[in-house]
């Protein structure tokens, strides 16, 4: 968990924003990726099969970046969308899995609430940012942000703006799809958190009250 925090805040806060054309250190951030989703998938996969059906997807990752380096298509975009969809989507399932899993509240279930939180960020960043491309004018960016064409840094602005409900208003959606999933991310920025805590106190409260229960067992003159 701790290691794919360290890995978005530096993606998202370094090498997004200020290193997005240097395709080396894109190359190394989707390494670490396939990386941290293997180990993942070997740690959650209950049984051989399903781990085999997961690494399909970290396997693409590696395949669709070599051919990129190789022979750099528009049609590879479709399908880069689809595996880096992919990829946050198995992300996000086998995290909340384990932040939302009995057992103590402990700092790597909190480390790995805000890991889920980021990757929502992110995943809607890679929607916004492909709908424009495919769908121009689906988002109205000011003319300082989109020359000489808006980075996947705006997108990722945008995207954490409106899960956190913060909405400064220089990118607006336009369009009916753009519209839709940004009340989405919206109500996920809103909901995620009022979720996440109630799982986490009705840990601790559950907790508590089988302490105390296995305390009166032991003391039953203590009544």
């Amino acid at each position: 968990m701790t290691s794919m925090l360290i890995l978005l805040c530096v993606s998202n806060f370094i090498v997004i924003p200020f290193f997005t054309q240097r395709q080396s250190l894109s190359f190394l951030i989707r390494i670490f990726w396939f990386v941290l989703i293997m180990a993942g998938i070997t740690t959650l996969s209950r049984n051989r099969s399903r781990m085999r059906f997961f690494s399909i997807i970290p396997g693409l990752i590696v395949l669709v970046t070599v051919i990129r380096f190789i022979w750099d298509n528009h049609i590879l975009d479709y399908f880069d969308f689809i595996i880096d969809l992919s990829v946050f989507s198995l992300l996000i399932g086998m995290v909340l899995v384990k932040v939302f899993e009995s057992g103590q509240v402990t700092i790597h279930r909190v480390v790995g609430a805000i890991v889920v939180y980021m990757l929502i960020g992110n995943i809607w960043a890679i929607m916004f940012q492909f709908i424009n491309v495919h769908l121009p004018g689906s988002l109205q960016v000011p003319a300082s942000y989109d020359d000489p064409g808006a980075s996947p840094a705006t997108f990722l602005y945008f995207s954490y703006t409106t899960l956190t409900t913060t909405g400064y208003g220089e990118i607006l959606p336009t369009h009916s799809l753009t519209r839709t999933l940004v009340t989405i991310e919206q109500l996920i920025g809103v909901l995620y958190p009022v979720v996440l805590l109630g799982r986490l106190v009705s840990l601790v409260v559950g907790k508590t009250d089988t302490s105390a229960s296995d305390q009166t067992k032991k003391n039953p003159d203590s009544q």
